[in-house]
Order: C-alpha cells, then structure tokens, then sequence
C-alpha cells in the first residue's frame, strides 16, 4: 500500500509528540524451561493407551497444537487491549509461548500477527522471541513445544468479486535462511479508510480526549506502522530492503512471492464464513480458479475457531440467492427484513403512505449494508435486532453467516473450465483444522469452559462512562431520522464488537497423526492433511478409508474406486479437565504469572474422558457442471451413527451403497459428538420465541459492562471433532 505523505508526517509528529521511541514495547522472556522429557512421555503414553483400546493404527500418534495465535503486535488485538474495551495490556510473543506449553500444555502452535502491522522491529522480535521458545526445549530430539512462524494475510474486499479473505501462512523452519525478510501483507486499496487512515483516525480521537500512557503507546505503535514505506513494485523479494511494507492484492499474487521466497510455507484461509469481514454474496467460487487456489499451498482451512463455525452450508441464511431484501422464513429472519419493521415501529404521525415508503427503503438500505445492518436505523440496541442474519440451528456459529464461504460449500463446487494436476475438475480438496484465532496469545484456549473476558476474544466498555465515549468520539450516532445510508468503515467496525460478543468462544484445536513428535513430522502430516479439529476439547479420532486402492487410506487421502468405499471411525472423548493446574506450570511460571495469564486455569486432564454420543458422516457430491444447484449435493447428516455412553471411546463402520452406481465423485468427512457439556456462549444470543416459532427476545452476551464477568454464558452443547475429509472419485467416470 503506498501510504500518503500526509499520513507520514502526521505519524512523525504523533511519535514526536508522544516522546516515544522506535524500538517495539518491552516484550517480556518465556518461562526458564520446558517440560520434563518423563511429563512429554507421560502425555504421549496416555493417549497410546487409548488408541489401542479402540483399535487404531499404532504407528502415529496425536498431537494437539493451535495455527492461529495473536498477540498484541497485531494492530487490532492492541486497540482491545486498551483500557476504553476493558483489556488487559500487552500480550507479546512471549506470552504466546508460555501460554502455550504452560497453560494449554500444546505440542505445537504458530504465530500469525497480521502482517499489516508487523514492523521491521516487531517482525525481528517475533522471529527472536519463537526462536527463544523453541529453545526452552529440554530435549530438542523430543521437543515438549514446536513453534511455528507465520503471519495472517488479511484481506476484506467491499463487494463479493474483490473479497478473497483471510489466509494465515505458516512457515516450516525457524533458521534466517528459511524465513522471508518481510511478511507479506494484503493490499486494501480500494477502501478510502484503511490503514493507515482509520488507524490515525483511532490515535488521534482518544490521543487528543484521553492521552494517558496507554493511549500515547498507541499512537506509537501506529506511528511506526504508518512511517514504514511502501516496498517498490516489480522488484525480486531477495532484492527489496528489509525494512518496507511489502503488500499483495489477491491470493496469486501471495503465492507468487512465496514462490520467489522458496522456502517451505503453507497458506491457510481462516474464518471466512465470518460476516462481519465478507460482504453479502461473498462466494468461493470467486476464487476457484488456478490463478488465485495454489493446491499445494492451500491444503487445509480451518473450519472453526473462538469466531465460530465455518462448516455448515445453510440454504435458508443464503443472502446471495436473492438480488433483494428477502422475507422471514422459519428458522431465519434476515436483518433487512427487520430494519424495515424497526422503521415502521418509528412511523409515528408519517402518512401510511410515507410510512411504507421508509420501511422499504430502511430494507434496501439494511440489505446493501449487510453485517452493519444496524447503521440504517440509529439509535437501536442490539436486543432490538432479534437474532436476525444469524443462524439458528448452526453449532456454534460464526456471526452472520456467509453461506457460501463454508466449508461445505467449498467442497461442493467444481470449475469444470479448468483443470488440477490429474486432468480432474478443479475443486477445493481441503484438509480440515480448527484454531482459536486468539487476539490475547492464549492458544488452545478451548480446554476449559471458563473465564470468559480472558479466553475468549469478548471485548467492550467497562462501564457506561466508555460506552458513551466511544458514542460520542467514534460511531457518530446520525441525527438525521432514519432510514440513514451506511458508508462502509473499518473504524466502525473495529469498535462495534458487542453486535458480536455473544458468537465468540475460547476457540478449537488441530489434532495431527504424526510419524514422530518433532517439526518434520507435524509439518508432514500437515501436508498430507492427516489432520482434524475440534471446538476446543482434546478428543481423539481416527476416519480410514477401508478400501482403497492400496489398503488402508487415513482422513485426508484422495481414491478413486469402482466399488463402494467402505470406512471405519475410531473416536474417544477428551479427558474430564481437573480444576487448577498441575504443579509444574505453577512452579514454572509463579503464582502472579500463572493468574494473569492462566487466569488459574490450565490443560489438567484427570483419568476419566467424557464419551462419544455419535458420529455423523457428511457426505458432498461435487459438482458435475458449473450451473449445478450446490445445496442438494450437500447431505448432513447423511447418516448419524450412535455410539454406546462408554468412555473408553467409540468404533463405527459404514459404507456407500450408492457410490458405484451413481458414477459420481464423492466427499466424505465425520464429526464425533461428545455428551452435551456447558460452554461460553453455547446458546449465543439466548434468542426466546412465541408459540409459532419468531423471536421476540434475545439476551446477549456482553463483551463489556453489560454482562458481569463472572457471568461466563454458558449453555449445554455437544463438543466435537471433524475430522479431514476422504476425497472418492469416481473410476468409472475417469
């Protein structure tokens, strides 16, 4: 992004203003040491033990690790970190670090701070502080702790064809020579609000209001962001300084420089479903062409995290189906449909002619607005839009889904005008991860239902008093009477979080079959989508392809077959957590450490697991033509298998009958559903509904002053895990 002389000078004098240096803040030190080789040992015994008793192939084993971890290098984390959204201050790489073996007790997890932001100074410490990590190893041969560089390419476009979304990229090495000079960056050029402007917009309203000694590192920390010049373009990677902002504009031009980069990296699209980001209409098939899906990159996306679920594909939230406001169906009321009835409860002494008039107009305006609905009628609280634009029967889902960005969806879809690497359609052949995309570097957050204002990413005033203040000085509430067109801005967006406090959760977790517990063997079964994640608890699966080609095939694989593919699911629930932490993270990190970070709550597994209820199978038959209908290809559940309430795990097998037959590729995937326990937000907006099944009141949970803290929102749910899919095409079509 080239960044306006203007916005330079303005950080120059901010900085100056501020007496603050160019050096990144103090950035803290891991704890001492790692685990004990007998604890690792202890963990991976364990969960052996348990893969023998359901039957699973002995020779890998399950690590868990989080690839979605932010600390507060990253631009927006910092903003929620401030005092104005009751945050709690710096959380840098270090923190990541800790919280990660301490708290968590993960194998492995990756940085992925938004390039945006990354400075030459923050992306030096980043790189310093991981490399410190790893070293706290006591047994580099059998690491406790693997981690991962990486950074988040994040990319929001204004209409449904510029909108690509985020993407974290993951780097398998640590050594200087295996790491780019510079992050690379999304280029957002065509939104007049985009850093750096909204950022300096944000610095200079509280800077000049408030301009305390957090808010003077704030308009710091954008200063420097903003003094980094733009990288030239058409110049070599290996050619361009170190210290310039290197930024692409699509996902080609992504994989185009780590092509140039050539070191080992993989790019994962994240939270895509999330309509906070995509406009309405946002569709993968967009960007289902080889000029923008590296298949070689691109192997997984993560299907859930702490902002929800992108699984599920449902037709009835599907905005793009329409070129208009739609009407209410059961189970789903658009937002615009309820702009229009806000409008008419505002009529007041308006003709019914006039008063018809600004309903529908409220609607039209509600429809182009999207997840900013809200904007067209001011003055409204969050409870006066229902549940509207959400989906009702979604396992926890992302806030305001967009259907067509799923993952389900995804795999569905076939550009049958372009060919893969086997002469076969092209098509999405993902492998399937969850993260917590955690803003306060608190990884694998999900093992515990608890203390949500730290593991969760809820965020907001801490008291009436900041509420009013980010009224007054940000949202700019119109004085003009509604319906008032919203023009899009990311600075509103960024400080209206409580529209979506109630569809965020500590987050999931990627489980992988590695060969061995070190970086080459997470990196490899990464690659070959050996992987599955779960919304957070530590549950064990295992889904083969009984059948294949050459025997046994695990989650993740590709086959083609005559006959009708036969599969096998082995799934065990997670541990039943014990309160605290164990006495090693205590000793490890101290008392004070352990509360602020830990929050006293740590990965604490006692000996019983809790059981498996069932597994659902998913099955998706792609598309045969381009013009092919998706939502009848998409069967879940097609079948739903139950498992008897024994914690010792649960074994199912079933087969395609129709497979042969049918002379259709297929996708299969599982998900094992754990015995319903409490969790934040299990019940989102807590939505009540009359006797004919509308909404006429929601609950919300809070981010800020609203909602006690210690109120954690909880609600029955069933956890779980889905897990990578098994991609049958069809021989007899080939």
């Amino acid at each position: 992004m080239s960044i306006p002389s203007g916005w330079r000078a303005l950080a120059l004098a901010l900085l100056a203003a501020a007496g603050c240096s160019a050096e990144p803040p103090d950035v803290g030190r891991t704890a001492a040491a790692g685990w004990a080789g007998a604890d690792v040992a202890e963990r991976a015994a364990e969960r052996a033990q348990m893969a023998r008793e359901v039957g699973a192939p002995p020779a890998k084993q399950i690590l868990f690790g989080d690839l979605h971890v932010h600390t507060t290098f990253s631009p927006d984390a910092f903003l929620y970190g401030l005092p104005i959204f009751g945050g709690e201050g710096a959380h840098p790489p270090a923190d990541a670090c800790d919280f990660a073996r301490w708290c968590a007790g993960l194998d492995f997890f990756s940085i992925n701070d938004h390039a945006e932001g990354l400075t030459p100074a923050l992306w030096t410490e980043t790189q310093r502080s991981i490399r410190e990590c790893s070293a706290r190893n006591l047994d580099p041969a059998q690491p406790d702790l693997v981690p991962f560089l990486g950074w988040e390419w994040t990319q929001t476009g204004p209409t449904p064809e510029s909108h690509y979304g985020h993407r974290n990229v993951v780097l398998e090495g640590l050594a200087p020579e295996q790491v780019p000079a510079r992050p690379i960056s999304s280029r957002v050029a065509e939104r007049a609000s985009s850093p750096p402007g909204f950022v300096f917009e944000i610095a200079s309203l509280l800077a000049h209001a408030v301009a305390p000694a957090p808010y003077a590192e704030m308009v710091d920390r954008f200063g420097q962001m903003a003094a980094v010049p733009a990288c030239a373009e058409g110049v070599g990677v290996r050619e361009l300084p170190p210290d310039c902002l290197e930024s692409t504009a699509t996902p080609g031009e992504l994989f185009a420089k780590l092509d140039e980069w050539g070191v080992p990296s993989m790019v994962i699209p994240h939270g895509l479903a999330w309509g906070i980001h995509a406009p309405p209409g946002a569709d993968l098939r967009t960007q289902l062409r080889r000029a923008q899906h590296d298949p070689a990159r691109e192997r997984l996306i993560e299907v859930m995290s702490g902002h929800g679920n992108g699984e599920e594909f449902r037709a009835a939230a599907d905005e793009g189906l329409t070129p208009e406001c739609p009407a209410p169906t059961p189970g789903f009321l658009p937002c615009c449909w309820r702009a229009g009835e806000l409008m008419r409860e505002r009529c007041g002494s308006l003709s019914p002619g006039e008063c018809d008039a600004r309903v529908e107009e409220a609607r039209r305006l509600a429809f182009a607005a999207g997840a900013q609905a809200h904007r067209v009628i001011p003055g409204t609280r969050a409870e006066d839009w229902l549940d509207c634009d959400q989906c009702r029967d979604c396992f926890k889902p992302a806030s305001f889904l967009r259907p067509r960005l799923t993952a389900q969806y995804g795999a569905a879809l076939s550009n049958t005008d372009e060919a893969d690497a086997a002469g076969r359609p092209f098509r999405y052949r993902w492998g399937f991860i969850a993260s917590t995309d955690t803003h306060t570097a608190r990884g694998g957050s999900g093992y515990k239902q608890v203390a949500r204002e730290a593991m969760t990413d809820q965020r907001g005033p801490p008291s009436a008093e900041d509420a009013a203040r980010i009224e007054r000085w940000v949202l700019r509430a119109s004085d003009e009477p509604p319906p008032v067109p919203y023009e899009p801005s990311r600075l509103l967006e960024l400080f209206d979080g409580e529209r979506t406090a109630s569809f965020l959760y500590p987050g999931g977790i990627v489980g992988v079959h590695a060969e061995a517990r070190d970086r080459a063997s997470i990196w490899a079964a990464l690659e070959r989508r050996e992987v599955y994640g779960t919304s957070g608890p530590r549950m064990l699966l295992w889904f083969d392809l009984v059948n294949g080609p050459g025997g046994r095939q695990p989650m993740g694989s590709e086959a083609a077959l005559a006959e009708n593919p036969r599969f096998e699911v082995r799934a065990v629930g997670a541990p039943v957590e014990q309160p605290g932490c164990p006495a090693e993270a205590g000793a490890a990190l101290g008392a004070e450490r352990m509360h602020s970070l830990c929050r006293d709550e740590c990965h604490h597994p006692g000996e019983v697991r809790h059981p498996i209820t069932a597994i659902e199978v998913v099955r998706i038959r792609p598309q045969r033509t381009a013009d092919e209908p998706v939502a009848p290809l998409i069967e879940d559940s097609w079948r739903r298998l139950p498992c008897p309430p024994d914690p010792a795990g649960c074994v199912v097998s079933f087969e395609d009958d129709d497979f042969a037959a049918s002379g259709r590729d297929a996708v299969y995937y599982v998900r094992a559903l754990q015995a319903e326990t409490p969790a934040i937000n299990g019940a989102n907006l807590r939505t009540e509904f009359d006797a004919e099944g509308n909404a006429v009141r929601v609950t919300p949970c809070s981010g800020g002053y609203r909602t006690p803290p210690s109120d954690d929102c909880l609600a029955p749910v069933q956890e779980r895990a889905w897990s990578s899919p098994i991609y049958v095409d069809s021989a007899s079509r080939l």
